[in-house]
């Protein structure tokens, strides 16, 4: 029965984007165009092609293709899915606009002579020159079609912009790095000696065919630049395997912190292969937290699985992580989805850090991010427990992000008796 609902969802989307698709080439390619002429084959040639490259973008990392054609499609793909969207979302504005502008036109071509203006002369037919031949851009009927080809062309023309715009902005916001964001956590059994202990707090890298070893360099420089006392990498490191991801997380070998770097998985580790990368991480000298717990000095730090992990056998386990520890001690929990606070509250967790929900990534997808997570960026409290949602470092699928800047956090945790 679950299939079955699963494939009628699936159609029901194949359906609408194939409806979106159409509709979008009839506004910016048949409506903006000369029936047979270059421009529309061109048009219609990409309308075809873009769907299917992202399609292709979507599947070839699931399908097990070479890396090589991965990246080769990844690009263009994921790109024309943000495009898309913000495409859509502009000429559902424009239509409106659009077809105010055309209600107008034809009233104007239906209002006759213009009051104050002399009627034309009527010219005997055999003195009457012979009308100029008809074409695609200037019908035999008058100038109404160019005239309405404009509008097209400057509505379309300019949701196509805006969404460019949006889109190229979006893209190079995830390009240059994440922006570094610092906020100040009081936990109340902190001892005054851990008073402004910093953890810099990064999730949902999302290595793959797109973001590489640049992206991971660029994310190492900005950690090291504030110089945490310790490291947390919350999950969603990786899109792929260690021998096609390897070499781009290798920068992850300079992270430097007096108290060391940790890990847990996230979802898309086990999407990857979550054994592998637990492997290959701690070669990389970070420290995976399998459902586990180690004692700093002033506190404890735990790590659970992913929910993910389920699938598997390995999903979280609070009672192996927290069950057996001092509670007279703050404990801050790595866990890489916000949902799981309801365990940390009851685990009795003073500071949970997760990513996941990218902050939504792209506009209006927070609203939707709203609906699977109890916190979608940043800090709140549930009961005697503090969670924080980053944003994250990278970004998944379209290396785009509107509305949802990527950050690394540096976490000061406050002690009340300081």
């Amino acid at each position: 029965m679950t299939v079955l609902v699963l494939a009628l969802v699936a159609l029901a989307v194949c359906a609408l984007l194939v409806l979106v698709h159409r509709w979008l080439w009839i506004r910016l390619v048949r409506d903006t165009t000369a029936p047979g002429g270059r421009t529309r084959r061109i048009g219609t040639a990409l309308a075809i092609a873009l769907p299917l490259l992202s399609v292709a973008a979507l599947t070839t990392g699931r399908a097990g293709a070479p890396f090589w054609l991965q990246q080769t499609v990844a690009w263009p793909g994921y790109l024309w899915l943000a495009v898309l969207l913000y495409l859509t979302l502009t000429m559902l504005v424009a239509e409106p606009i659009r077809a105010l502008l055309l209600r107008r036109l034809a009233h104007r071509d239906s209002a006759g002579p213009v009051a104050g203006r002399p009627a034309p002369v009527e010219v005997p037919a055999a003195a009457a020159p012979a009308p100029a031949p008809a074409t695609a851009e200037r019908p035999a009927a008058g100038d109404g079609l160019s005239r309405r080809r404009f509008v097209a062309r400057t509505v379309g023309g300019t949701a196509a912009a805006v969404a460019l715009g949006t889109v190229g902005a979006g893209t190079y916001g995830v390009l240059r790095g994440p922006s570094v964001k610092r906020v100040r956590v009081p936990l109340a059994k902190l001892p005054r000696a851990a008073h402004g202990f910093r953890i810099a707090v990064v999730s949902d890298v999302h290595l793959g065919p797109v973001l590489g070893r640049a992206h991971t360099q660029r994310i190492v420089d900005t950690v090291n630049r504030t110089q945490p006392d310790l490291i947390a990498i919350v999950g969603d490191l990786v899109d792929g395997s260690v021998p096609d991801l390897g070499s781009a997380a290798e920068p992850l070998r300079r992270l430097a912190a007096r108290h060391g770097s940790y890990f847990v998985t996230g979802n898309h580790e086990y999407f990857s292969g979550a054994q592998q990368w637990i492997d290959h991480v701690r070669e990389l000298g970070l420290n995976p937290l399998e459902n586990a717990r180690h004692e700093l000095p002033y506190f404890d730090l735990a790590g659970v699985n992913d929910i993910q992990g389920e699938r598997e056998g390995k999903g979280p386990d609070f009672g192996a992580a927290l069950g057996d520890r001092d509670r007279t001690r703050a404990a801050v929990l790595l866990a890489h989805q916000p949902v799981v606070i309801h365990d940390a509250v009851r685990h009795g967790v003073d500071l949970q850090l997760s990513g996941h929900t990218h902050g939504g990534q792209l506009w209006p997808g927070n609203y939707l991010a709203e609906l699977a997570n109890p916190t979608v960026a940043g800090l709140e409290r549930y009961g005697d427990t503090q969670l924080y949602v980053s944003r994250g470092a990278g970004a998944w699928g379209p290396p785009v992000r509107v509305g949802a800047p990527s950050d690394i956090t540096v976490v000061e945790l406050a002690s009340f008796q300081a």
